[in-house]
């Protein structure tokens, strides 16, 4: 199974609102970023990373994939992919660059596309690869009802279909106004619509400091909030710890975490409570096992970030044994053969032999960036 082409591609696909707000971040489409590796035996293998689909950053991405780590990769037996993995991620010019950031998104694009050959080339999904589900269900939690730049009306009509039509027991709020009473008003009016047994877990995507956390907790502590993610700023490892030791709401985060060492300080400092790596922001695959195994060792839970909106996160968390539930936002799943489809809340265990992670040929014709 020698490599013989790695060609990077843009996907620039639409949200299923007009745009979405958080509290650091507007968008109206979501960048599918990512490599196609090619064997000389004709299989394809597909992996990407996600991004705010702003081109021009989009484009340093595939510089790297095609520039730097397509020449390492060709000729090379594409099965050896922790070997593969180990030769990019410390390839002597490329760490000297970078060991996040850019060459890490493309490392992850790259890795994923391994492992969607391996898969494949077993005839199995990615989770039959790996060792087999350990689980018949996966709950899934809806974020897509929950963004900042919702009216409450809207909050509370979305929460409500999600739960009564859809059959979710878990949403999750984005929180961040820079007047935090606003968000408590519209967490209470979350909460007196669902009741008490909907599990309601918020984001701050590292909007507030410290002391403003610690007030805002204080007022949540009686919303039964399942969890507080990226209150601060993301490498704040101190203040994340300090917010844990002084809240009964855990704190949940990961999906700005580039490497195994930078989740190890979370950890190792008790400021995490639910582990959230994602492979695209992590270096693949690869390296987000090796995070959850960190997980699993130090007696976490593991909920990863969906940055490719769960295609294959869905495989990892049938998977492995630190994992509970996952997220759901259906931007992009429409638009690959194997979609991550969530049915009465729960994932759909893939079925199509690899990684879930191959596009959907009008994908590349309606939405592909050439360039």
């Amino acid at each position: 199974m020698r490599i013989s082409a790695v060609e990077p591609f843009i996907l620039h696909l639409p949200l299923t609102s007009d745009s979405i707000s958080d509290s650091t971040h507007s968008i109206t489409h979501w960048g599918v970023v990512g490599a196609k590796i090619t064997t000389t035996d004709g299989l394809e293998g597909y992996g990407f990373t996600g991004t705010h689909a702003h081109l021009p950053s989009d484009r340093l991405i595939t510089a790297c994939i095609r520039d730097c780590y397509g020449p390492l990769l060709v000729g090379e037996d594409a099965s050896d992919h922790q070997r593969l993995w180990t030769k990019l991620a410390r390839h002597p010019a490329l760490q000297w660059v970078g060991r996040a950031g850019i060459t890490h998104l493309a490392l992850a694009a790259v890795d994923v596309a391994l492992w969607d050959l391996a898969a494949k080339n077993a005839g199995a999904p990615l989770w039959s690869l790996l060792g087999g589900a350990r689980t018949e269900a996966l709950e899934a939690y809806n974020t897509d009802i929950g963004w900042l730049s919702f009216s409450k009306d809207a909050l509370l009509a979305g929460s409500a279909r999600a739960i009564e039509e859809e059959g979710f027991t878990r949403v999750k709020i984005k929180v961040g106004h820079d007047d935090p009473n606003i968000d408590i008003e519209r967490l209470e009016a979350v909460r007196k619509r669902v009741g008490s047994a909907i599990r309601i877990a918020i984001d701050a995507n590292g909007k507030w400091d410290l002391p403003t956390c610690q007030r805002f907790c204080a007022r949540a502590k009686d919303l039964d909030i399942y969890w507080f993610e990226e209150p601060m700023w993301y490498d704040d490892v101190a203040s994340h710890a300090a917010l844990a030791r002084n809240t009964s709401i855990p704190v949940a985060l990961g999906e700005q975490l580039y490497t195994i060492d930078a989740f190890r300080s979370f950890i190792s400092a008790g400021a995490v409570h639910y582990v959230q790596p994602d492979v695209t922001r992590l270096g693949g695959i690869t390296e987000y096992i090796q995070v959850a195994d960190l997980a699993l060792a130090n007696r976490l839970p593991v909920v990863p970030h969906a940055g490719e909106m769960s295609q294959v996160h869905v495989h990892l968390s049938y998977w492995h044994a630190a994992s509970t539930i996952l997220e759901y936002i259906p931007w992009i799943k429409d638009h690959f053969q194997e979609p991550a489809n969530v049915e009465s809340g729960l994932f759909m265990r893939p079925q199509q032999p690899g990684a879930s992670t191959t596009p959907l040929p009008q994908a590349f014709d309606r939405y592909g960036v050439y360039e």
